[in-house]
């Protein structure tokens, strides 16, 4: 009787990490610990890429080698690893260049990528939307197209004449039959389809983003406030926002799992409703390429009225991610937009730590012009009664006005908008009218004109500047 054998579908990695020696030093830290901690998060990269991880190889290093980036002694040592291990893929924690790309794949027999390639990869698997998918394939293409090479014949095709005469030209007697033309080598003809298929995929993206464009103003015409959810990567941002908003957003321990922007509605504490969003999770030292790449979720940081920055305090490196996900910030050009630091995981702690955390806290409250973090857990629900309060807070003045109005039934639109945005007390339908108590913005009573539609016991004086 046959028996079935699974065939594993993953392929086994080497991962790679470099430090150097002469790199600026942080007080009481040995020298490359952080470069190990990012090869320990290349390890989850390549986790989240489908990779087995094989093991790992690190050095420490004065500089770099030009060739190699690890010098030949070194690489003799990672292609033994790599045989040993049965890992016929090597991934560098560190970008390379094509030169080097090159002379380490000559040398260990393997294919070798590097982080940036290897993000991209796990960003092609999850992008969603069609200008994530869009905006990763321009990525890929302008990573490809330094990297492309010529080896061979085959690569190195030329037209014309192999005698004199030029190209086409008289005298092309000594010509081969078939090759005459202008002479162009096939690793040209690749880049130039790369770069026209560049140059199409941007005209696509800008078509796109017209049409977001359109959809947001749409959006906008609703006054409502949006807070982003923003973070380094599994920090919990997607846990949290199923948490308050009782969505099903994917959830998983996966680097990048999520990339497109979800968006829900939520009401706050004091019956406002706002959009909640969920972006992508950042990680250190992302290509700037990259950002470029989840323009799309970005947005949703840069048009936010409020920022979470949400972090996992469980981590012991929690304090040096968040400042990983403030420069990005700084560069995204939102820095002094109203933040609040919001501490995710704190089921996790023990209770000592718990204790200590809380005190700082509250000393932190006690100091004027400090912003205390909100301590959270997404998992039990620890203080997310307390973190919408906060958001209430922070969150433009947008004051609740109370409404009688009587508006026709042929007001459709408005009557949801109403339902949808506001609290309606008491509703009743008189002939062709609908008669209602309701409590809504003063935002959106202004842009609906209400007061076009109020009766007795409605204040006029709020809505009077629209």
């Amino acid at each position: 009787m046959k028996t079935v054998q699974a065939i594993p579908n993953t392929e086994r990695a080497l991962l790679v990490g470099v430090a150097w020696k002469r790199s600026p030093r942080i007080p009481g830290v040995q020298a490359g610990a952080p470069e190990r901690e990012s090869l320990l998060e290349l390890v989850e990269l390549a986790r989240s890429a489908g990779a087995d991880v094989a093991g790992t190889v690190f050095q420490l290093r004065d500089k770099a080698d030009p060739a190699t980036l690890v010098g030949r002694g070194k690489l003799d040592e990672i292609r033994a690893e790599a045989y040993a291990k049965d890992a016929p893929l090597i991934i560098f924690d560190s970008d390379l260049s094509p030169v080097q790309q090159r002379n380490i794949e000559e040398h260990t027999e393997c294919r070798v990528i590097d982080r940036t390639q290897l993000i991209l990869d796990i960003f092609a698997r999850h992008a969603r939307s069609r200008e994530g998918q869009l905006q990763v394939e321009l990525a890929q293409l302008n990573y490809m197209l330094h990297r492309l090479t010529g080896k061979g014949a085959a690569m190195s095709r030329l037209g014309g004449k192999s005698g004199g005469g030029g190209a086409g030209g008289a005298g092309g007697g000594a010509g081969r039959i078939g090759v005459r033309g202008p002479g162009e080598k096939k690793l040209e003809t690749d880049r130039r389809r790369i770069r026209d298929r560049v140059r199409k995929i941007q005209k696509n993206i800008d078509d796109v983003r017209k049409q977001r464009s359109l959809r947001r103003q749409a959006r906008n015409a609703v006054p409502l406030g949006t807070v982003a959810l923003v973070g380094y990567t599994n920090a919990g941002k997607s846990t949290l926002f199923n948490a308050l908003s009782k969505a099903e957003v994917l959830v998983s321990s996966r680097m990048f799992a999520t990339l497109d922007p979800t968006i829900r509605a939520i009401r706050l504490p004091s019956g406002r409703r706002v959009l909640l969003s969920d972006t992508v999770g950042f990680i250190r030292d992302l290509p700037k390429g990259l950002l470029t790449a989840f323009r799309a979720t970005l947005e949703e940081v840069q048009e936010a009225a409020v920022i979470l920055q949400t972090s996992d305090i469980s981590s012991t490196h929690h304090q040096e991610l968040d400042e990983a996900v403030k420069r990005i910030l700084a560069e995204l050009g939102v820095a002094g937009r109203p933040t609040l630091q919001v501490c995710n995981k704190m089921d996790l702690l023990g209770s000592d730590e718990k204790v200590e955390l809380q005190k700082s806290v509250v000393a932190a409250a006690h100091e004027i012009g400090t912003i205390p973090p909100v301590l959270v857990s997404a998992v039990t629900g620890e203080g997310l009664d307390h973190l919408l309060r906060r958001i209430d807070e922070v969150l433009p003045l947008d004051p609740i006005v109370k409404l009688s109005l009587r508006l026709p039934l042929t007001e459709g639109r408005t009557l949801a908008l109403v339902h949808a945005l506001g609290k309606v007390v008491h509703s009743e339908v008189d002939n062709s009218d609908m008669l209602l108590d309701a409590e809504v913005p003063v935002s959106l009573a202004q842009r609906l004109k209400l007061k076009d539609f109020a009766v007795n016991g409605t204040s006029l004086a709020l809505l009077s500047s629209s």
